[in-house]
């Protein structure tokens, strides 16, 4: 089966954006595009087309995505979808399975950050699946080669189906630094003990300690991204735990505001309690 990336999408330049990056990742990965619109959700189905509930204005919308689909550089399907937004995502997990779902992080007072960081908390509670935030401006549009993998030290176990983070690195022959973000001296775990977990949910090969960057964390955010400036990171990665909780640092606040305010695509990985 040929893999996938769905993508969120209405049509908005900015999610135009998103959907671009998207393609550009999808091109050496080998992967299709799915453009997932979904009618009942207030960012991805905007007023001028959500209100054309006749059957002229359903075929107008049919029309905008399957050109929006043919304009990209590779295979591309629409997935139009009645459901709520939790629903009609683990549908198209089941449909597609794809890699991970895009979403696109507009900035304007039409589509303030508080919905897209409410939609990407939903959707990581409810339908727990890779999902690639991409914000507006502040970042190259190519494929990732430099990734930061963002951890707290905490064991953790991902949920099924997330080889992404190692495809990727496999078609871009990028790289991918640790960084390990502590509060305390007091029961740190070892560099080894950090690597292991990694290791043990098999995101890459070939670790070594040099890849391993320790910093504390009196703001957790602020490190993470004052670290993936200095290395020059084109993709952050972080690990979500369910119930919003990342250990004893991040926070359902912390992964809220990466969410909003990265300036850098944000590659977030969903794990099992």
């Amino acid at each position: 089966m040929t893999p996938s990336l769905v993508v969120l999408t209405d049509f908005s330049a900015v999610t135009n954006r998103a959907l671009s990056y998207a393609a550009g990742l999808a091109l050496p990965l080998h992967a299709q595009l799915v453009l997932l619109h979904v009618c009942h959700n207030g960012l991805l189905a905007p007023d001028e087309y959500n209100s054309r509930r006749t059957r002229q204005g359903q075929r107008k919308t049919i029309n905008a995505l399957e050109q929006l689909a043919a304009d990209q550089p590779v295979v591309t399907e629409v997935d139009i979808s009645e459901d709520f937004l939790p629903d009609a995502v683990k549908e198209a997990v089941r449909r597609h399975h794809p890699l991970l779902l895009v979403l696109g992080r507009p900035g304007s007072a039409a589509s303030p950050l508080e919905d897209v960081t409410s939609t990407a908390m939903d959707l990581l509670r409810h339908a727990p699946y890779p999902l690639l935030v991409v914000p507006t401006v502040g970042w190259a549009g190519d494929p990732p080669r430099r990734l930061l993998l963002a951890v707290d030290g905490q064991p953790f176990h991902l949920c099924p189906h997330q080889d992404v983070l190692r495809q990727v690195l496999a078609a871009t022959q990028g790289t991918l630094d640790v960084l390990h973000v502590t509060d305390s001296e007091q029961g740190r775990p070892s560099a080894t003990t950090v690597l292991n977990t990694i290791r043990a949910n098999e995101l890459a090969d070939g670790w070594a300690e040099s890849q391993l960057h320790e910093i504390p964390g009196p703001s957790v955010m602020g490190s993470i991204l004052q670290e993936a400036a200095r290395q020059q990171a084109d993709l952050l990665v972080v690990v979500a735990r369910r119930h919003s909780l990342l250990g004893s640092l991040f926070h359902r606040s912390v992964t809220a505001q990466l969410i909003q305010e990265s300036p850098i695509p944000l590659l977030v990985l969903p794990a099992e309690d």
